[in-house]
């Protein structure tokens, strides 16, 4: 008998709130709780899991750092710069894909906020029927810029594994008199006698020249 399919985990997360001003008026304060709740109700009418709502204090890389949520959202009604900061911290590690709801145009704040990585800065209109087309387009870009990175990490390590096997092979040919395919067979062969990988073999190798002067 087939098992069942196994549904797609639910989205876990995190909103961040931007501490109210002192002397913050009502008006200022009555406004935040209404995008606050706009947001709550978009979230849980499209079906994500909120699993904490934090304040963005200097406690809150901390906080992140536990919950490990799979997504950040930040509700700011004006320069979030500082909310940031505390973002950038608590995902230098681990990156998140990070939403910004906010009444800021400014261009200053906008560069800011996607420096720190934010992948969706939404202006004003914080309605519950926009949240999830906008989480959605969010995670696609934060996947596709991951990808992305990957990609180039892995080009860089693979252009650093071929410098550190042609040092190698340089050295084999200089000390044993080797052809370069004969160099690169006998590194060749070192590498599937250990069960390691070419780059590795040729670093230890490298180590041995260097320790040996």
């Amino acid at each position: 008998m087939n098992s069942p399919p196994k549904l797609p985990r639910t989205l876990r997360i995190v909103v961040v709130n931007t501490v109210p001003a002192d002397g913050a008026g009502e008006a200022a304060l009555e406004a935040q709780a209404r995008r606050n709740t706009a947001l709550r109700i978009g979230l849980l009418e499209s079906g994500y899991d909120i699993v904490a709502s934090l304040p963005a204090d200097i406690f809150l890389p901390e906080r992140i750092a536990q919950i490990q949520p799979d997504m950040i959202i930040i509700d700011s009604e004006s320069d979030a710069r500082d909310v940031l900061e505390h973002i950038v911290i608590a995902t230098r590690d681990e990156p998140r894909p990070i939403v910004l709801f906010t009444d800021d145009q400014t261009t200053s704040s906008m560069d800011a906020a996607i420096d720190a990585g934010v992948s969706a800065y939404i202006v004003a209109g914080l309605q519950a029927e926009r949240v999830k087309p906008v989480l959605d387009v969010a995670l696609a870009r934060f996947r596709r810029e991951q990808r992305l990175l990957d990609e180039l990490s892995d080009t860089r390590r693979q252009l650093a594994d071929r410098k550190l096997i042609e040092r190698a092979k340089g050295l084999l040919m200089a000390k044993s008199g080797l052809s370069e395919e004969q160099a690169y067979q006998k590194l060749r062969g070192m590498a599937m006698n250990k069960k390691l990988k070419l780059a590795e073999v040729a670093q230890r190798i490298l180590d041995v020249e260097d320790l040996l002067g």
